[in-house]
């Protein structure tokens, strides 16, 4: 379980082909913390750490994470989003993020508002995944508010330290990012789909 508020960025500094899946090895400030089977998201998508050597780790992605994600644009040297799993010891300053990523998105607009930035993302046609206004999206394991809702497509205000930190400040457009809808939402939109069937 994660929060959507991103520790750190990391970067891939290996990336190696293992059959049908993708080992990445990187590195992040934290790396000396991190322990063996331990569950980290990056760009949201929760992976588990299968190896740490000095300042970098490694994680492996299979085929099914691959074709749901982003992960399969990353090149040597692409800044990841990372957090750990959440504590239940502190406050949840996010909303409730399961680094499970539902599908990915494309970047339509990126606006400079002088300070802060609105991107416009598009995404497939779904009736299993919808946005309203002020409610919550994770957008590369990043935590946000939706300013604008439409048929598949959203908005989000982007303050300057999200921008700094994250690796938001890398988009552009065309880019693939990754999307996990609000848990309340979806299990709203099953329901409302189950009850339409019968």
């Amino acid at each position: 379980m994660f929060t959507g508020i991103i520790e750190a960025t990391g970067n891939v500094v290996k990336i190696e082909k293992n059959e049908t899946n993708i080992d990445f090895t990187l590195s992040c400030p934290f790396t000396q913390e991190l322990k063996i089977d331990q569950s980290l998201a990056h760009n949201g998508c929760c992976l588990t750490v299968v190896e740490i050597n000095g300042n970098q780790y490694k994680v492996t992605a299979i085929n099914e994470t691959l074709e749901k994600t982003n992960l399969g644009h990353w090149s040597v040297g692409t800044e990841v989003n990372l957090e750990r799993c959440l504590k239940f010891e502190g406050r949840l300053d996010g909303h409730v993020v399961q680094g499970h990523v539902d599908k990915t998105g494309i970047v339509e607009h990126i606006e400079n508002l002088n300070g802060s930035y609105v991107i416009t993302i598009s995404y497939e046609e779904s009736d299993e995944y919808t946005t309203v206004p002020q409610g919550s999206i994770t957008l590369n394991g990043t935590s946000l508010t939706v300013a604008e809702s439409g048929k598949n497509k959203f908005s989000v205000a982007i303050i300057p330290y999200t921008w700094e930190f994250t690796n938001m400040k890398h988009l552009k457009k065309g880019d693939v990012v990754n999307l996990e809808f609000d848990i309340i939402g979806k299990y709203v939109a099953k329901l409302l789909k189950k009850q339409y069937v019968i």
